[in-house]
């Protein structure tokens, strides 16, 4: 099994992200294989990791997969090291499940620990004690101090975290210029950052110049292998057509690569490009993305739009998720309050311009056959959005519950051959 590591921080915004495109793209500059992986559901960061390693990054979700599955995906991808950026902090998760912490004590993974010591000196030290303390499960290999002011304020700490025994793998000063672009989901997608190769090495020459990249090389470990197999995921037909540009690129990998182990062919397609899907698709996926950036170049999509219809009347499978599903729907109303036609496929219109937070883990079975799968099942997922629903009237597609059970307004959509979840699918089964 690859050896592997997880760079966690005690908070969200701590830097984890910034360190782990440096380490990524460093360890890449001295001819090392490297397998990224990200804890919990995100799709932003995994592209910006399959950029800096070169390889494609998968999820790897404690709480919406199941052991084997979470083993297994890291057994399917060997390489010379392994590296997992965490989700908020260490021991942030829901229910009690899902912490980054889960994710190292089920792989054996030691955790790289990212200090923003901003207005700190001592208490860093006594975060990095605690955090490492905490469970006996989790080991805490060492620290990575970020957003250090100069020396005096760097030998104000070390003393403190020397006591710790905890390893001091090095620090990042308190550089703007770091930081990647952002917007209301996150990061600007990597495929939208421009200057991403040059952003790149600027991170790998700061961590290169002041990280023990040795150090924390050495302080990985070989993953625990998979007790037992996971069950498959079905795809939801042989022929998939799946919708892919900057308005739809929220789609997970290894939902991607467990369709084609079962032998689907995918068939990537651009609403934005004006494309249909493939006329003899036998099923369309149109993931999540930034279609209320792009509402008024997909309201003026008739090619995309009139595929779409022509598949419906002839019953072939269209599932949306979030984004996708919005613009399966009658209309999207854009930040400015300017209305937009989409498919008209099912009854659902959206608004941004009355912003409102939609997040959390969400536990749905099916109440009748769709692309998701057959009626009664039960599909795990995510949602995170900000669109407000002003109009709905389709035949409610699931039963849906947040992590911890309680029921939630998402009910996703039917009509016909048509369906479509404002959560994003992330595996089946019971969490």
């Amino acid at each position: 099994m690859t050896p592997g590591l997880v760079v966690a921080g005690v908070r969200s915004g701590s830097g984890k992200t910034t360190v782990t495109l440096g380490l990524m793209r460093a360890l890449g500059r001295r001819g090392r294989a490297v397998q990224p992986f990200k804890c919990g559901p995100d799709y932003i960061d995994p592209a910006f990791h399959a950029v800096a390693a070169g390889r494609p990054s998968f999820n790897l979700d404690t709480w919406a997969m199941t052991p084997a599955r979470v083993a297994d995906l890291v057994a399917r991808h060997p390489a010379d090291i392994a590296i997992a950026e965490g989700v908020m902090g260490l021991f942030d998760g829901v229910a009690g499940r899902g912490a980054t912490a889960d994710l190292a004590a089920l792989l054996g993974w030691p955790v790289v620990l990212v200090l923003d010591v901003k207005g700190q000196t001592e208490t860093a030290a006594a975060i990095a004690a605690g955090c490492a303390a905490y469970r006996k499960d989790v080991a805490v290999a060492g620290v990575i101090l970020n957003r250090v002011a100069g020396a005096r304020h760097l030998a104000l700490i070390e003393p403190a975290l020397a006591r710790t025994r905890l390893a001091l793998f090095g620090m990042l000063g308190d550089d703007a210029g770091l930081a990647l672009p952002a917007r209301h989901l996150g990061l600007v997608q990597a495929a939208e950052t421009a200057d991403l190769e040059d952003r790149l090495d600027a991170l790998a020459d700061a961590v290169s110049a002041s990280v023990d990249i040795s150090a924390i090389e050495r302080s990985a470990r070989k993953a625990l292998p998979p007790a037992t197999s996971p069950m498959p995921i079905a795809p939801p037909g042989q022929r998939i057509a799946l919708a892919s540009d900057r308005a739809f690129s929220f789609i997970y990998p290894h939902l991607l690569e467990q369709w084609r182990s079962a032998g689907a062919e995918i068939r990537s397609f651009s609403p934005l490009a004006d494309e249909a899907p493939a006329a003899d698709s036998d099923a369309v996926w149109l993931p999540g993305g930034y279609p209320e950036l792009h509402a008024g170049a997909l309201a003026e999509a008739r090619r995309f739009r009139n595929g779409l219809h022509d598949l419906a009347a002839r019953a072939v499978p269209i599932h949306g998720e979030c984004g996708g599903y919005m613009v399966l729907g009658q209309g999207i109303v854009d930040a400015a309050g300017d209305r937009h036609a989409m498919a008209g496929l099912l009854r659902l219109e959206t608004s941004f311009a009355d912003r409102r937070l939609h997040l959390g883990y969400r536990q749905a079975r099916l109440r009748s056959d769709c692309a998701l799968g057959r009626r009664g099942t039960e599909v795990l997922g995510h949602e995170f959005h900000y669109a407000s629903t002003i109009a709905a009237g389709d035949e409610p597609l699931v039963d849906c519950r947040d992590a911890y059970g309680m029921p939630v307004a998402e009910a996703g959509a039917r009509r016909g051959s048509v369906s479509g979840t404002f959560f994003h699918f992330l595996s089946t089964g019971s969490p």
